[in-house]
């Protein structure tokens, strides 16, 4: 049963939107979605991409509102482009650009309760540069005059991928799955 345990655990590890670069944000931290907090502050030094979500954790007296740029700015909620009240409200990244969010309660908005995400494209694994084999190096004539050695070439290793990268720790998003299948499953022969 413990085996049982440690493999779903070990699974769940693989699968996880982690290993996948994916980002769950909570909006204000442990202080949540609340009129008290900067979100300007709160949002510097983020990166927000494609594939990660917002999660907006608030209590009955707020809400969440995704609005245009205009009506951001002026805290109009009239226009509002979605509405939730709901907490807690999850909002996926789904396309690159610049996202705009707001209280629609009371004069929240005008008290600093919006926020304001630029969402950049999902980072890609880039392939590791190749390097153009030098050219053939002819040896040198053997000291009894025979005839040269034909030339030999070596040809360089790739670099390793860039650290950070998702291939230097996981291998890859739709290789992970098919490798936690492959634990998983051997794992379990392993017990039967």
């Amino acid at each position: 049963m413990k085996m049982s345990r440690g493999i779903a655990f070990l699974f769940v590890l693989l699968i996880s939107p982690a290993a996948y670069g994916q980002t769950t944000h909570i909006v204000g931290d442990s202080a949540g979605w609340d009129s008290t907090v900067n979100y300007v502050n709160w949002a510097r030094g983020k990166t927000f991409a494609v594939g990660d979500s917002l999660v907006f954790n608030y209590g009955f007296s707020h809400a969440v509102d995704e609005v245009r740029e205009g009506d951001y700015s002026s805290c109009n909620t009239a226009n509002a482009i979605s509405s939730d009240s709901s907490s807690p409200t999850t909002i996926p990244l789904t396309a690159a650009g610049t996202r705009y969010f707001l209280c629609p309660r009371s004069n929240h908005c005008d008290q600093g309760q919006k926020l304001t995400v630029t969402v950049v494209a999902a980072a890609t694994t880039p392939s590791p540069p190749t390097t153009p084999s030098p050219p053939a190096t002819p040896s040198p004539p053997s000291p009894d005059g025979d005839t040269p050695s034909p030339p030999t070439s070596t040809t360089p290793s790739s670099p390793p991928p860039p650290a950070g990268s998702t291939a230097a720790t996981v291998g890859g998003g739709k290789s992970l799955v098919v490798w936690s299948w492959v634990v998983v499953g051997a794992m379990l022969g392993v017990m039967g």
